[in-house]
């Protein structure tokens, strides 16, 4: 893999009053014509006198990664900075071209798990996420199935990563189509100077491990996280945290998610709650951030709908699981597990209801996870090194039409549609599944695929039918995969497909379908 990396400095200042200058009309003026750039050894000011804000961005692509038809692999990759100094991340945007289930992600010292830039067997450096978080600190943790993603903290809020660190993650791959996926994954750090930093941000984790998801039925796991005293036993200090981000996890057969805080006067008030599984971008920012100084922690649930006939447990491939990253101003790393324990203690309505109590560890920041030094606030925001070959990459890919003349990827009938289109990207992330399929869509029942298709009524607002059989163009599915703006029977531009990608499919895939509409949408 080709390291290739972009930095762009984005300075968004107003200009400072020049004494003595003036207007063309001899008056003197409050601006000059010439914007500050902040490299001068005194920070750019606005025109209240007080610093602008200065940011960078730097987008990096990792390169693709080939998967092959119904390949499962948990691949690492890395990204080593060069920085020389620290950084302060307040935003995090992560692109891939799908295939990429999740990933979560640490910033570490080059030392750590040494070896070349790119994709790598992560049994190979011994790598595992308590040895990156303990010696660096957790940066990122990418949606389920997301193909598009920004974690944008609230203003003043950071991920600090100090100098000669790496960017380095544990993925998990997954490509589930009948044809080959060759996927590029990228990724920007928005960086902010240090005298604009408020706090510097830890990670929390909460993880229901003692999953027995029943067959057939709809179920909810519980637990219950007190982890005050745990805090104040290993900090000596009273209980003082501050929520600013949390981002939940599970799998397909998801259908819930809901964070409560525990104890104290606010026991039960919802902070946070997610329905249903739809390949998303599903992290919330708090801002303000919320304060669980008078709690005694936070409850956290995961529904889930297992539609399949076999019990489900913990773990990858066609099991579940339940997780929460959480992003505190807090003075250690929280760590909340239901390893064993979990009890069934009711049915509501139809759903099965178990709960149990979290195991709590805190574990102390690194002692590099320190606030800005003064000598960092008094320079110019530093910026990493760009390599001399670098391409000038944009956080998110531009999207293009997709060719009319592409070649079609073979077969072009409705099975091979199903297998190579909808499984691996419109079923998988459930938007289109059989449980609950947006817009009544159902593309994941093999039987009667096709005339479903046809008899669809479409819920947007355009005159195309779902599939005119011969007609393309005049078939609704096959515009949304195919125009990157489509738009609907008022001129409105609406959403292409798939969900939450910055690109559309590969342009094989997408001739596929044209070529099967063309053919006159034949049944198979």
């Amino acid at each position: 893999m080709t390291r290739r990396s972009l930095v762009v400095l984005a300075l968004a200042c107003a200009c400072r009053p020049q004494p003595g200058s003036s207007d063309s009309d001899g008056s003197t003026s409050g601006t000059t014509s010439g914007a500050a750039t902040g490299t001068t050894g005194e920070p750019p000011t606005s025109t209240t006198g007080e610093p602008a804000t200065e940011t960078a961005t730097v987008v990096h692509s990792f390169g693709s990664y080939l998967m092959t038809p119904y390949l499962e692999i948990e691949p690492c990759v890395q990204w080593t900075l060069h920085n020389d100094e620290a950084i302060y991340v307040n935003a995090v945007t992560l692109v891939n071209d799908g295939g990429f289930h999740h990933s979560n992600w640490f910033a570490v010292p080059e030392e750590v798990f040494p070896g070349e830039d790119g994709f790598w067997d992560c049994a190979s450096r011994s790598y595992n996420e308590i040895t990156a978080a303990v010696e660096g600190t957790v940066l990122f943790a990418q949606s389920t199935q997301s193909r598009q993603e920004v974690m944008q903290l609230p203003a003043g809020a950071v991920i600090k990563i100090p100098a000669r660190h790496k960017i380095i993650a544990g993925t998990h791959l997954l490509n589930l189509g009948s044809t080959d996926l060759d996927s590029e994954l990228r990724m920007a750090l928005d960086i902010i100077h240090p005298r604009d930093i408020g706090a510097v941000l830890a990670a929390m984790h909460l993880d229901y491990r003692d999953l027995a998801i029943p067959a057939n039925k709809h179920s909810r796991f519980t637990g219950n996280c007190s982890f005050k005293a745990t805090f104040e036993k290993s900090t000596g200090k009273p209980f003082d945290m501050k929520l600013y981000y949390v981002l939940p996890h599970y799998h397909y057969l998801g259908e819930y998610f809901g964070l409560q805080v525990l104890g104290g006067a606010r026991d039960g008030e919802f902070l946070f709650k997610l329905d249903g599984f739809n390949g998303g971008a599903n992290g919330a920012a708090f801002d303000p951030p919320v304060d669980l100084s008078d709690a005694e922690g936070l409850r956290f649930a995961c529904g889930f709908n297992n539609w399949l006939g076999k019990d489900i447990g913990y773990g990858i491939g066609d099991q579940e699981m339940c997780m929460m990253l959480g992003l505190v101003d807090a003075r250690v790393m929280i760590e909340s597990r239901v390893s064993e324990g979990s009890q069934l203690v009711g049915v509501d309505g139809e759903v099965v209801l178990h709960e149990a109590e979290c195991a709590n560890y805190a574990v102390f920041k690194n002692p590099a996870q320190g606030p800005p030094t003064p000598e960092e606030i008094a320079r110019p925001l530093y910026v990493p090194p760009a390599d001399p070959g670098d391409v000038d990459l944009e956080p998110t890919k531009s999207c293009i039409d997709s060719a009319p003349t592409a070649a079609p990827d073979t077969p072009t009938t409705l099975a091979s549609v199903r297998d190579s289109i909808f499984t691996p990207s419109c079923t998988f992330s459930s938007c289109h599944d059989a449980s609950a399929p947006a817009a009544g869509l159902d593309l994941q029942t093999a039987e009667g695929l096709g005339a479903r298709l046809l008899a669809h009524e479409v819920v947007a607002d355009t005159p195309d039918a779902l599939v005119t059989p011969g007609d393309p163009q005049a078939s609704w599915l096959y515009r949304l995969v195919a125009e990157c703006e489509p738009q609907n029977g008022d001129g409105a531009t609406v959403r292409h497909m798939p969900f939450n990608a910055p690109t559309l499919l590969p342009d094989p895939l997408v001739a596929k379908l044209r070529a099967w509409i063309e053919a006159g949408a034949l049944d198979d």
